[in-house]
């Protein structure tokens, strides 16, 4: 709880951990990485997303891998980073402005101002909050995702699954505060993924090594139209 008679101070950290985590989660590794290689606008590609799957469908598999890493790696060092200035400035508040911090790195990619709103659905920067956050509870999303994708071979279906049971996870591992937030995420995370969700409800996803399949961004962030445009 933050004591009423600080919150003038207090708050004003909190914003700007949110707007920190938004503006480095607004960036569009994707786009960027893309463009500065000469191959052009990723948007313009297969299902227009900025994540690794639909960087993947230029050909490029190091430039996919990057975005993948980019992705995942706003989320972890907005966390790090705001934790480490909670420390020294709001010593009593370091879990909540890393918190704020890491939501607003994951909204951020999925709602980046710069591209009118319009980004990545989230899987990637969700993994990298989780995973300065967690790392228990990131490697038991790896373990749950794995073990979903060997036997359903949907990629989306499996994000969906091991985001789903985060919150219960992290609850079982005593992060209270923890499985409040990722229960928050999850939500967004699956609202973004709506149709997924109805391609998955009319058989017509596609299918890890599938004909149609590109590595979904359940695993590298950004999903295409066939697979989870994460």
């Amino acid at each position: 709880m933050i004591d009423p008679i600080s919150w003038s101070h207090t708050l004003p950290q909190l914003i700007i951990a949110v707007l920190f985590g938004y503006i480095l989660g607004s960036t569009p590794f994707g786009l960027l990485l893309t463009k500065m290689a000469g191959m052009g606008d990723v948007r313009k590609i297969g299902s227009g997303n900025i994540g690794a799957t639909n960087v993947l469908r230029t050909g490029n598999k190091k430039l996919a891998a990057l975005t993948l890493l980019g992705d995942l790696l706003k989320g972890t060092l907005s966390v790090i980073i705001a934790r480490e200035c909670a420390i020294v400035f709001s010593p009593d508040h370091v879990l909540l402005i890393s918190c704020l911090a890491g939501a607003g790195a994951f909204l951020g990619h999925i709602f980046p101002f710069w591209l009118k709103f319009r980004g990545g659905k989230g899987v990637a920067t969700y993994l990298g909050v989780l995973l300065a956050l967690s790392p228990p509870a990131f490697l038991t999303f790896g373990f749950i995702w794995l073990s979903s994708a060997y036997f359903s071979r949907y990629s989306s279906l499996s994000a969906l699954i091991a985001s789903a049971l985060m919150p219960f996870v992290l609850f079982g591992f005593g992060r209270i505060g923890l499985a409040e937030l990722f229960a928050i995420l999850t939500v967004v995370l699956w609202i973004k993924h709506k149709e997924n969700i109805k391609r998955l409800l009319d058989g017509t996803e596609g299918k890890i090594g599938g004909k149609k399949e590109v590595p979904s961004e359940s695993t590298s962030d950004e999903a295409s139209s066939e697979g989870s445009d994460k």
